[in-house]
């Protein structure tokens, strides 16, 4: 068998249900191996072919979205008739993540938990029904993006963009580069880095309530978006409010101003991440 490769095919953006961590956004690279017979070109499969059918589908299938461990004990998942789901999962600090939206915003796994190697199993199966039949067998490996300073988890959903993005509950891995005085500062990167780990940043305009519950205090955050309604429920402690949309522009215009009012005679430069090679970029 002859064989072919693309190296960071694409990267997904996606946030998944954990009952330790909470909502956990990510950020993974995808590279991609096929093998099989050549065909009447002298290819496996055209590597123009390889970013379109490949690429589509794991952006339409799994990128922008809640994914779910479903045969996590206790986890349920409630369909209704119009195309919307809601879903719960317990977590173990004895509360609860619920989501409601429409149905194309999870990706549900029949899982106990997710990992890399769990999602290219399937991933690799639903790939090869798509592929001419001379490609016999395709690899996927998924990998972080190498970084080597502070980083964060996020979750978020934008309510006024037209794509994915509104869909309340998808995320990414973030690098943080924060400069005082004109100088990196290290320490408040790892300081911001470690204290918004794996946080849902939440819009103030969007709590609808909160309330108490079994002694965990809870936000609920909602929004109609072109797509539909959305709906996140989840303990505060896991989520940073803020006064703005969460847009990268406008979290690093916070960090900046946050970090600007605890230190007035200061002068910050903040370079926030939204997952892999782009961002934003805010001064104070």
């Amino acid at each position: 068998m002859a064989s072919l490769f693309v190296n960071e095919l694409t990267n997904i953006d996606f946030s998944y249900l954990d009952p330790h961590r909470g909502v956990v956004g990510e950020s993974w690279y995808l590279d991609v191996q096929l093998y099989g017979d050549l065909d009447e070109q002298g290819m496996v499969f055209d590597f123009g072919l390889v970013k379109k059918v490949i690429r589509q589908y794991v952006d339409d299938s799994y990128d922008h979205k809640l994914w779910v461990p479903t045969s996590y004990t206790g986890c349920t998942v409630e369909k209704e008739s119009n195309d919307y789901c809601r879903v719960t999962m317990p977590l173990s600090n004895g509360g609860h993540i619920t989501h409601y939206g429409p149905s194309e915003a999870v990706a549900l796994f029949n899982e106990q938990s997710l990992t890399k190697s769990i999602f290219a199993k399937r991933l690799e199966a639903e790939l090869l029904a798509l592929l001419p039949h001379n490609v016999k067998e395709i690899r996927t490996f998924l990998r972080e993006e190498e970084i080597e300073s502070a980083y964060y988890h996020y979750t978020h959903g934008l309510q006024k963009h037209q794509g994915n993005c509104q869909r309340i509950a998808h995320g990414h891995r973030s690098r943080i580069e924060v400069q005082l005085n004109g100088e990196r500062c290290l320490d408040t990167e790892n300081a911001l880095a470690n204290t918004w780990q794996d946080i849902y940043i939440a819009t103030e305009s969007h709590i609808e309530s909160r309330y108490t519950d079994n002694g965990i205090n809870y936000l609920t955050i909602g929004y109609t978006a072109p797509q539909g309604r959305f709906e996140l429920s989840l303990p505060a402690c896991f989520c940073q409010v803020i006064p703005y949309d969460s847009t990268v522009e406008l979290i690093a215009k916070y960090l900046a101003e946050y970090l600007k009012k605890n230190n007035p005679g200061n002068s910050y430069k903040v370079k926030a991440f939204e997952g892999i090679k782009k961002g934003a970029i805010a001064f104070a």
